[in-house]
């Protein structure tokens, strides 16, 4: 465990769990709102590894040993700890310390049900007791829920892990089938991922485009007062690398249905801490309908505060028992790019360049993930890992086409 120490000044202390665009994000957040001790417990050295906004910054594995070894060095060093984790597996390992961290550390998720909330079929489940929108869906759990499915779901559709798996074992995300000679050439790799233990969420697709279609709410619900003491909503522009990737660009944007379906179902799931539940939207029959539940902070919450809501800061106050300043989200336009992935999209997908503009220019005020004056060297490394990015998917789209 490879440990960094700027300065230990004992108190409390915010420890962002992951150095990717939105743990750098969080500790931006929180050292704007003059948090003064920040920590970072990442996988080995990440990018938010290179900045100076954090007091101490430690590497671990991926295990639950230790990141209980970090978390307990700590706390030794400061104090009482409020975590903020940015993935699913930190959210899996914390949840398996639990008992052995709870006397010195705010866990920012509610235990009794943070493991089955993360499936994407209990989270419909809710949608349909909740009478939010999804799309028709089906559980695939072993090998012979495949053969007939073209015959339950209209096609095409979309099959994701019904958790996400692929930070633990090498599995897809997403795969996209359109007729039953796909469904067949998959069956034998599904097969091998059952016999992993991975189960499945098969799901009609909404039509259309995602580009400006993906919506959200991201609300703080406290396991204090079982409320939302903060909350605001935004839209994807763009996604990386396709239509159904993550974030390349967003925005303060969306209607107040989303609200309304966001508030149901952290309410409704008794969810706590920082959530993100995800909305496409249906031309068919004009209806949001829900994609997924993050249940932690996702790669662009810094939309959030960029446009007056600082949930970040609200999880801080509220684990400490300190009042927590209500804040209503500005109408000013807000466009936030991660532009690594908007240059890998720009080079790599035909007709990009007028949506690359707009990312990067329309709005009332725009702004660049991992960039900040002052911290400039996380922004600078991340220049040199976009050329090693799009070399990469330069060559996997030339042996597509070699295929």
């Amino acid at each position: 465990m490879e440990n960094y120490t700027r300065e230990a000044i004992k108190g409390n202390c915010a420890v962002v769990l992951g150095g990717y665009v939105n743990g750098y994000s969080i500790a931006l957040e929180l050292h704007e709102k003059n948090i003064e001790n920040i920590a970072l417990v990442q996988y080995g050295k990440q990018l938010a590894g290179y900045s100076n906004l954090f007091n101490t910054k430690l590497s671990v594995d991926k295990t639950s040993g230790t990141l209980l070894l970090a978390l307990q060095k700590l706390s030794k060093e400061f104090g009482y700890l409020v975590l903020f984790p940015t993935d699913d597996l930190f959210i899996e390992n914390l949840y398996s310390i639990r008992e052995k961290i709870e006397d010195f550390a705010f866990l920012p998720f509610n235990p009794g049900n943070i493991i089955s909330a993360s499936d994407k079929a209990v989270q419909y489940q809710f949608c349909e007791k909740l009478g939010v929108p999804y799309p028709k869906s089906v559980e695939l759990k072993n090998i012979n829920d495949v053969p007939d499915l073209a015959n339950r779901l209209r096609l095409p559709i979309i099959i994701k892990p019904n958790k996400r798996e692929d930070l633990k074992i090498k599995v897809f995300r997403s795969v996209t089938i359109s007729s039953e000679n796909e469904l067949s050439t998959h069956q034998e790799s599904l097969k091998t991922y059952f016999e992993k233990g991975v189960s499945f969420l098969a799901s009609e697709i909404v039509p259309g485009h995602t580009n400006g279609t993906i919506y959200a709410y991201v609300g703080y619900r406290s396991p204090k007062t079982k409320t939302i003491l903060n909350e605001w909503i935004g839209r994807k522009l763009t996604q990386y690398p396709d239509d159904y990737g993550v974030f390349s660009s967003a925005s303060n944007e969306a209607p107040e249905i989303i609200r309304a379906h966001g508030q149901a179902l952290l309410n409704g799931m008794d969810l706590y801490g920082i959530c993100e539940p995800e909305f496409k939207y249906d031309p068919r029959d004009g209806d949001y309908k829900l994609m997924e539940i993050n249940l932690r902070s996702m790669m662009w919450h810094r939309v959030g505060n960029l446009s007056g809501v600082f949930l970040q800061q609200t999880q801080w106050l509220d684990a400490l028992g300190k009042t927590v300043p209500k804040y209503e989200q500005s109408t000013k336009l807000v466009h936030f790019s991660y532009l690594k992935h908007e240059v890998v999209n720009l080079v790599l997908r035909k007709g990009y360049f007028r949506l690359f503009k707009q990312n990067l220019y329309k709005g009332d005020e725009n702004r660049l993930a991992m960039f900040t004056k002052g911290d400039l060297k996380p922004f600078i490394i991340d220049q040199g890992n976009t050329i090693t990015t799009l070399v990469k998917q330069v060559a996997k789209k030339l042996l597509r086409r070699v295929k």
